[in-house]
């Protein structure tokens, strides 16, 4: 079981170590981050995040309930609020070897929760490159859909990267989690 907290300037050097290569950092960041990551390049992405009154994105680590270590990291940005939408980014399952152990699935399902039932969202999208297939698997099982692919929109070290675009719509997830709308109904 995982548990989302706000990631802060106390979690910078976990994910520093988490980020080994310009392959993994750009697969996890596209082109927003150049490698190696510092302190100083995540702290503006920090800036002005955070606050459910204000700020267009949220940005998290993912807490293992029952070890209290620090296991992933997610964000949701974008916030549109006059579209009611917002994009999931930067998902990454920090320690190797517990990937593949539904920590991502996770991640994914509690921010969609935060992003429907917190925030009242209509949709929520992601993107992810083609050749992350355990991704879009993670991604699927946690109810997202995808919608197509944009291709060859990224190059990185002479190599076309496709984009497979995914996205939930606030409907679905109701259908997905039922005993959250009924429960939501229950309290209007």
């Amino acid at each position: 079981m995982i548990r989302l907290e706000y990631f802060t300037p106390a979690d910078f050097q976990q994910l520093i170590t988490w980020v080994k290569d310009e392959h993994l950092l750009m697969n996890w960041a596209g082109a927003m981050f150049s490698f190696p990551l510092t302190p100083g390049s995540l702290a503006w992405y920090v800036e002005d995040t955070n606050d459910l009154l204000t700020s267009d994105a949220f940005i998290y680590k993912a807490v293992d309930t029952r070890t209290g270590d620090v296991v992933g990291h997610i964000s949701l940005g974008g916030l549109s609020r006059k579209n009611s939408s917002a994009r999931i980014s930067r998902v990454l399952v920090g320690d190797t070897h517990t990937r593949g152990r539904g920590i991502g699935q996770a991640m994914v399902t509690q921010v969609l929760k935060i992003g429907f039932e917190q925030l009242n969202l209509h949709r929520i999208e992601l993107g992810v490159y083609s050749f992350n297939q355990a991704a879009i698997r993670c991604y699927q099982k946690s109810g997202l859909t995808i919608e197509g692919t944009s291709r060859d929109v990224l190059r990185h070290q002479g190599e076309y990267w496709s984009l497979v675009e995914m996205s939930m719509l606030a409907a679905e997830w109701r259908a997905l989690h039922p005993k959250v709308a009924v429960e939501a109904v229950a309290a209007q």
